[in-house]
């Protein structure tokens, strides 16, 4: 932990901000029967705008009684990383969990196909920032760089960069900068990466941080781009649960995608209204107008139900060996209410 003045003057910049949000205590262990209060987490971010307009406008409540269960409670938590958000459904500790397409492969795996999605949220870009002038590119980062990531390894930000190593290198060298990564939150890697005396130089960043960075940061660049390494938009932000509480509840599963269909939609339809909302249930002090200028960014509008270019890290996930068991299609580890969706 940092505890330099520069940390502790950018930590106040980002909590006005409303950016440092820490993780919420789980509630007790979900129960395999059908259940009428659920507990569901997220990431910081403006990744997660859809889950803050279900939560605002009561989507989950709304559709769960359209379809036949009423009196639904829905609990949201605030975890800062993936890999504790997995930690707690396996624990049993929350029922859903809202988060990238690395923790859900790998729980997929793990659990032999017993976590499983239920339809995506988000694809916004991710961003590779530094504030290190001699990196320019993915070939500039030495063994001694440190690059933050949410979760080393199988965090999306990690996995991207797995995928730009093998490019730059050769296949075969897909890990050789694994090393170099350091497990970080958004917020604190934000806050590292402002502070100039931190060896945290690089972060891979989600929005809003990454604009942040890029806006407030001296130096601060974009060193690669996760649409240039994937190939196109890759979903950073889905609903995804254990096969035992869909089974058990597949009429909150059902609501869940009603509730982000319709989400998604008034993103569209209401753009301001719904920065608005996300600022009001977030905290989040930054201005409407820099958050709509941030989502005017190419590509920070793809709020879409169907999985995009997951089977693309599910592919290098196999390759090298982080999945023991290769999907035929991106079916293979989301449930059936997504299936008729024109995923990839």
């Amino acid at each position: 932990m940092i505890h330099s003045p520069a940390r502790r003057a950018f930590a106040a910049g980002l909590v006005a901000a409303g950016l440092l949000l820490a993780g919420s205590a789980m509630p007790g262990p979900a129960l395999a029967q059908q259940k009428s209060e659920i507990a569901i987490t997220r990431q910081p971010g403006i990744i997660y705008l859809p889950t803050h307009i279900i939560e605002k406008q009561g989507l989950i409540e709304k559709h769960a009684e359209r379809l036949g269960v009423p009196g639904v409670k829905t609990k949201w938590l605030t975890f800062t990383g993936g890999g504790s958000q997995t930690d707690a459904l396996l624990a049993g500790g929350v029922d859903i969990v809202n988060t990238g397409v690395g923790n859900l492969l790998l729980l997929w795996d793990r659990t032999r196909g017993g976590v499983k999605g239920i339809v995506a949220t988000s694809a916004l870009p991710l961003l590779l920032v530094s504030r290190d002038p001699k990196i320019k590119s993915i070939k500039d980062i030495a063994p001694g760089d440190k690059v933050a990531v949410p979760t080393v390894k199988v965090s999306t930000q990690a996995i991207l960069l797995q995928m730009a190593a093998g490019e730059a290198y050769g296949a075969d060298q897909a890990n050789r900068l694994d090393a170099n990564t350091v497990q970080l939150g958004h917020p604190d890697a934000a806050i590292a990466l402002a502070n100039p005396t931190h060896e945290i130089k690089t972060h891979f960043a989600a929005p809003p941080f990454q604009y942040v960075e890029l806006r407030n940061v001296p130096g601060a660049h974009i060193v690669a781009r996760s649409p240039d390494i994937i190939g196109g938009p890759l979903t950073q932000g889905q609903f995804f649960t254990t096969t035992k509480f869909a089974d058990a509840n597949p009429k909150i599963v059902q609501a869940i995608r009603a509730a982000s269909e319709e989400a998604q939609a008034f993103i569209r339809k209401d753009t301001r209204k719904a920065v608005e909302i996300y600022r009001e249930v977030t905290g989040d002090k930054t201005s409407t107008e820099d958050l709509l200028s941030y989502l005017g960014e190419p590509g920070m509008m793809e709020f879409n139900l169907q999985p995009q270019g997951t089977m693309r890290f599910a592919e290098h996930l196999s390759r090298i060996g982080t999945l023991r068991t290769k999907p035929k299609a991106w079916t293979d580890y989301y449930l059936p209410v997504a299936h008729d969706l024109s995923g990839s």
